[in-house]
């Protein structure tokens, strides 16, 4: 096959053909390129809204791609390795979606670990699938869930041999990645797909001594959020599929639940972002990792701090560390991570991505400067000379096992009814519960209600995380299902 030429960037290159022409439009949508919604155009800018365009025969169609489209996934399945690459405009969360559903039907059994963000058991929710659960294994001081133990692995394998994949999240929030490569040789040794959510590890394609990526160590799909560290706009993601796995049959997968109107501004996002880590990722992410590791070696000197990195590295639960994650636990400085987030925040004008119960994350990617890196640091000395208190009475994050009492697709649909969160101990819970970010179920559909469960959401709220999930907005209740469980 001739190689592809990454300095080009076929769908960009068709938008600015088009807003060289004078055509009319009488096609959706109807703000007719900014003219009818005066105020969004002053708020986006013309030349924003002027390319929020409809699908025509010159810039291809999304859901049978053929032309520019077509190229600019070809183009991005080289730059990443892949055997195809889909241009997802639902977020990652759609990619990981159409991944689980692509290889599961109702029944099927997909082996993963218990902190899988919270679309990968939507995912189960929809299709009807079972998890096997790898629990994964703590890490004591900082009350973070680690990577997949590989014997963890086998002796899931050997319990469930019918299990149709293996779904791995490489790499964690916080940075930690499992023993890919092994896990893969696993799954295939066994009959089995296996499945990486690459959320945040757009960078491992791109970067030098960077983990390895999906494709790499030979998975059969990946999900991969480009607008995480890749540069692109929010809501964009790549969806890249091995030799193993029918690009076909994805393809109509993805079009059960992809809008068919996808968005030119995050299609040539995706276009323009992937030809520039392709030509200039390696300088770009050499920078981002020095900027990373310098605020790491910074933050630890403050004292109370810890931002952890390699030396957590113990080759199986923790085989390798992604050092562009800046995870920092907090809790020696007697602040939960979210205290630290909304200080921050409130109090030096610095967004970082979230703070838990014992730790923050501050992202850092190729639009990052060093002169900002500065004042995250300095900001975070303050706060604990200002803030900072003894860690008695602070509860650390940890991985609670789920009691799984019926399937996630079974306990959302099945009858149920609102019980004061008080008074819901014993009872099976019918609907998710999570801190967002950073997406992790604390509790999800068919999981009994613990008192783990419950100390940790009440604490949650109480150190003011953002609880998400349930359908009561103010989180006073829960769903629970009805009848003998």
């Amino acid at each position: 096959m001739e190689k592809l030429s990454q300095e080009r960037a076929p769908i960009y290159e068709a938008l600015e053909k088009l807003k060289q022409s004078r055509i009319v439009p009488f096609d959706v949508p109807g703000h007719k390129r900014g003219r009818g919604n005066p105020e969004l155009t002053n708020l986006l800018g013309e030349k924003c809204v002027s390319i929020d365009v409809n699908s025509m025969k010159p810039l291809d169609n999304l859901i049978h791609p053929v032309s520019v489209i077509r190229e600019a996934e070809e183009l991005a399945a080289e730059a990443f390795g892949a055997s195809h690459a889909f241009l997802m405009v639902g977020g990652t969360t759609s990619a990981v979606q159409s991944m689980i559903l692509s290889v599961a039907k109702r029944g099927d059994k997909i082996i993963l670990p218990r902190n899988v963000h919270r679309s990968v058991m939507g995912a189960m929710v929809l299709c009807g699938a079972i998890p096997v659960y790898v629990n994964p294994e703590g890490e004591d001081r900082l009350g973070i869930s680690l990577g997949m133990k590989v014997d963890q692995v086998k002796r899931a394998i050997k319990a469930n041999p019918d299990a149709k994949a293996i779904l791995v999240n490489n790499p964690t929030y916080y940075g930690v990645c499992s023993d890919l490569r092994t896990i893969v040789n696993l799954a295939h040794e066994n009959g089995m797909l296996c499945l990486v959510d690459e959320a945040h590890g757009t960078h491992f394609y791109f970067g030098d001594n960077m983990p390895i990526s999906a494709m790499a160590a030979g998975a059969d799909m990946s999900a991969v959020s480009m607008h995480k560290s890749g540069g692109s706009l929010t809501q964009s993601s790549l969806l890249l599929i091995g030799p193993a796995v029918g690009e076909g049959h994805v393809r109509q997968i993805i079009n059960l639940t992809q809008t068919t109107s996808g968005s030119y501004l995050l299609l040539s996002s995706l276009d323009i972002s992937r030809r520039n880590l392709a030509l200039r990722g390696r300088d770009s992410f050499a920078k981002v990792v020095e900027m990373a590791e310098y605020a790491r070696s910074e933050i630890n000197r403050i004292g109370g701090y810890y931002a952890f990195s390699k030396e957590l590295i113990n080759g199986d639960s923790v085989f390798d560390f992604d050092v562009t994650k800046l995870s920092v636990n907090t809790l020696d400085v007697g602040l939960a991570g979210i205290e630290v987030y909304d200080y921050l925040r409130d109090e030096y004008d610095i967004q970082i991505e979230f703070g838990d119960l014992g730790n923050i994350l501050a992202y850092f990617s190729i639009g990052d400067r060093r002169r900002e890196v500065e004042r995250l640091v300095s900001a975070l000395s303050e706060i604990r000379r200002r803030f900072g208190k003894s860690r008695a009475g602070l509860m650390k994050q940890e991985y609670i096992e789920p009691v799984v009492v019926v399937s996630p697709q079974e306990a959302f649909y099945a009858q149920k009814e609102p019980v004061l969160i008080e008074n819901s101990l014993g009872k099976v819970c019918s609907e998710f519960v999570m801190c967002y970010p950073p997406g992790i179920p604390i509790i999800a559909p068919g999981e009994r209600i613990t008192h783990e469960v419950l100390n940790y959401i009440m604490y949650a709220q109480d150190k003011g995380c953002s609880v998400t999930g349930p359908e009561d907005p103010e989180i006073k209740h829960l769903n629970v299902l009805k009848g003998g469980y």
